[in-house]
C-alpha cells in the first residue's frame, strides 16, 4: 500500500480534442480517485466542438452529461461530484513561461485540492504527443512532481487506479513506466490490454497482449512484463527521472507509434511495469474514429497507421524495411476486399513517399 501522508505528488494529465463528453465523463471518474496528491491538468488541443465552453460549464455545475442508466459503469461517474470545481486556463505560452504561481496557489489551497483543475489551450491540434507534451512541460516546472499519469480522455477510472500504478512503482523502483489493465468500456468484462503490447518490427504491426480475454482470469504480471514492447497511451504511468533522462514524446507521428517511440528510445534504462489492479475502461478511439478490428478504422486513423509504420521502422530498423513494405501489400489487398478504393491510392501513395 502506498503510505498515507507520504503519497508521491502525481500530475494527471488529460488531453481533449472535441470530445467533451468524453472529457466530462473521465474527469468526474478522476476525481474521484482515492489517491491523496494528485493535480489534473487537462489540454485542450484547439477543438471546434466547443469543449472548452462546455467542460468549463460543466466544472461550474451547469451542465451534465448524461449516461444510460443501464450502463454498469454508472456509478463510477454519478451522481456528479460536487461542483463548481475550480479551474485556472491558460494559453500555451502562458503555460511554456510557467504560468502564475499566485493564482495556482490560491487554486490549491482548500481541503478539496484534487477538484481543481488547470485547463491549457494549446492553440493548435498538435496531435497525442505534441498535446501531451504541453502538460509534461508544465508538470516538470514543479520540482516536487515525481509521477505523471497520462489518461486518454476516452477513459473512465476504477477509484484505485492510481493507487495501484504507484505501488507497483514502488515495488519496481527500475522502472520508468507503468501500465494499467484496460478493460473496454462497452464490453468490461473483456480485456482491452494488459498495460501494453507486443511490436513485431519485420511487420511494423502490434498486438495488445490478453486482448478480448476475461476479465477475472488471473494474471502474472512479472510474465506479462517480460512480454511488454511498449505502455499503452491510454493509461500510462512514469516517472520524472524518465522525463529527464529520455525526453518528451516524439511528435512526429501526430498519432500511433509515439508510445512505442518512447519504449525504444528509453531502451535499457527503464524497465516497463504493470498494475493488473490498475482498472481503466476505455472506449477506444473516440477522438481518431477507431474501433476494434482494422475494417473500423476512420480513413485519417487508417492513413496515420499506415505511415507511421514506415517512418518508425525507418528511424529504428532500417533493415527490416523490405519487410515492411511488403506487408504493404497484405494491407492493399485488404483495403480492396473492402472496396475501399481512396484507402488503397493512399495506401500507395504513402509506401511511394508521394
Amino acid at each position: 500500500m502506498v503510505l498515507p501522508g507520504k503519497d508521491p505528488k502525481v500530475y494527471v494529465i488529460i488531453l481533449n480534442y472535441n470530445g467533451w463528453s468524453d472529457t466530462i465523463e473521465c474527469l468526474e471518474s478522476v476525481i474521484r480517485l482515492h489517491y491523496g496528491n494528485f493535480r489534473v491538468i487537462l489540454v485542450d488541443n484547439d477543438s471546434t466542438d466547443g469543449s472548452v465552453e462546455k467542460i468549463k460549464l460543466w466544472a461550474a455545475g451547469k451542465l451534465d452529461i448524461w449516461r444510460n442508466v443501464r450502463n454498469i459503469l454508472r456509478s463510477m461517474t454519478y451522481p456528479p461530484v460536487t461542483k463548481p470545481i475550480r479551474i485556472i486556463e491558460y494559453n500555451r505560452e502562458e503555460t511554456e513561461s510557467g504560468g502564475d504561481a499566485g493564482m495556482e496557489k490560491e487554486l490549491y489551497s482548500g481541503e478539496d485540492t484534487p477538484a481543481s483543475i488547470v485547463l491549457i489551450n494549446s492553440g493548435g491540434n498538435l496531435g497525442f504527443a505534441g498535446g501531451n507534451n504541453i502538460g509534461i512541460r508544465y508538470a516538470t516546472k514543479d520540482k516536487s512532481c515525481q509521477h505523471i499519469w497520462l489518461v486518454n480522455n476516452d477513459t473512465v477510472v476504477d477509484p484505485d487506479a492510481l493507487t495501484r500504478l504507484i505501488e507497483r512503482m514502488q515495488q519496481k523502483p527500475e522502472a520508468g513506466l507503468c501500465g494499467s489493465t484496460l478493460l473496454y468500456y462497452h464490453d468490461p468484462k473483456k480485456v482491452q490490454a494488459l498495460a501494453g503490447a507486443t511490436y513485431n518490427k519485420w511487420l511494423a504491426v502490434s498486438r495488445h497482449i490478453g486482448v478480448w480475454r476475461d476479465a477475472d482470469t488471473p494474471v502474472d504480471k512479472k510474465e506479462i512484463e517480460s512480454k511488454l514492447s511498449y505502455i499503452i497511451g491510454a493509461s500510462v504511468l512514469f516517472s520524472s527521472e524518465f522525463i529527464e533522462r529520455v525526453g518528451l514524446m516524439c511528435e512526429d507521428y501526430f498519432f500511433y507509434f509515439d508510445e512505442l517511440d518512447w519504449s525504444v528510445r528509453a531502451g535499457s534504462r527503464f524497465a516497463m511495469a504493470y498494475a493488473p489492479r490498475s482498472i481503466v475502461y476505455h472506449k477506444e478511439g473516440s477522438s481518431i474514429g477507431v474501433s476494434p478490428g482494422a475494417a473500423h478504422k476512420s480513413k485519417l486513423a487508417d492513413y496515420y497507421w499506415i505511415k507511421n509504420r514506415i517512418l518508425f521502422t525507418r528511424k529504428f530498423y532500417p533493415y527490416a524495411l523490405p519487410t515492411v513494405y511488403m506487408s504493404m501489400l497484405g494491407a492493399i489487398i485488404n483495403r480492396i476486399r473492402r472496396k475501399q478504393w481512396d484507402r488503397v491510392l493512399m495506401i500507395i501513395k504513402i509506401t511511394l513517399g508521394l
